[in-house]
């Protein structure tokens, strides 16, 4: 049985002393594939995840502009990124969208950003990640703006919302990716969402260094405590945990795999 951790942020400085060992880890839990975020710490560095990838076959990158950073991209953000895309082991575009909690970024040029991300990766042929919080009108009229509705897809990531957020995004062909908030008791309305997403449009993550599941809940979240997310999930759904492994396995392979080796 093995599992894929769809997002994870590996370049965090909390792992610089036992990356590695964090690695090894994973894969010892039967973690066979990460996906390490590659919007580090901003432009104009955008290849955090590329330098993992480059020196790890188990690992996968992505590349963009968090809204966290928004306000850092120039016009050589925008070139370097389309040159980044058509790397090897880069899957996706993001993670992308709007933060309007934190607010790092003007909201105006969150918007911009995000739109010329979604263009981008239209362009490239690559899937998005998407991170929304406290933005979620404004998160769905871009991408129904910009995103083309063709069942190309992409991942809501670490997918916070409920039902009726849910079928919104399951509608415009997204996948959602559900993280170690499920485990947490006040997360009803998450494990609503869960219940009401099939199967086959599920994934799981991590986000690590963030928000690990209980029994670590507090604690440095890594890859191998994904495992814990899709016990968590098969329990919510019912299904035996290898159904799970193997089918949020299979999503991802088929979006994110499929879609971005075929012409390389």
């Amino acid at each position: 049985m093995s599992f894929i951790d769809s997002h994870c942020h590996l370049d965090a400085a909390v792992f610089d002393a036992d990356r590695e060992g964090v690695i090894r880890r994973a894969l010892d839990a039967g973690v066979e594939t990460m996906v390490a975020i590659g919007s580090g710490d901003g432009p104009p560095d955008l290849e955090a995840g590329i330098r993992l990838a480059e020196a790890h076959d188990c690992i996968y990158a992505t590349v963009g502009v968090h809204p966290h950073d928004a306000s850092k991209a120039t016009e050589e953000t925008w070139s370097r990124l389309a040159t980044l895309a058509a790397h090897e082991k880069v899957v996706a575009i993001g993670e992308i969208g709007l933060d309007y909690h934190y607010d790092f970024s003007p909201r105006e040029t969150q918007r911009l950003v995000f739109a010329r991300q979604l263009d981008l990766a239209r362009d490239a042929g690559l899937p998005i990640v998407i991170h929304t919080r406290e933005a979620w009108g404004d998160t769905m009229e871009l991408i129904k703006a910009h995103w083309p509705a063709d069942g190309r897809g992409g991942i809501f990531h670490c997918f916070s919302g409920g039902p009726a957020e849910a079928e919104q995004a399951l509608e415009l062909g997204f996948l959602l990716s559900f993280s170690g908030i499920i485990t947490f008791p006040k997360s009803g309305d998450v494990r609503a969402a869960l219940r009401a997403t099939p199967l086959e449009r599920l994934l799981i993550e991590t986000d690590a260094p963030y928000l690990a599941p209980v029994p670590w809940r507090g604690r440095r979240n890594e890859p191998a405590y994904v495992v814990e997310t899709a016990k968590k999930v098969a329990e919510i759904k019912g299904l035996p945990l290898q159904e799970v492994a193997a089918a949020t396995s299979a999503n991802w392979k088929r979006l994110c795999l499929q879609e971005t080796v075929k012409d390389r």
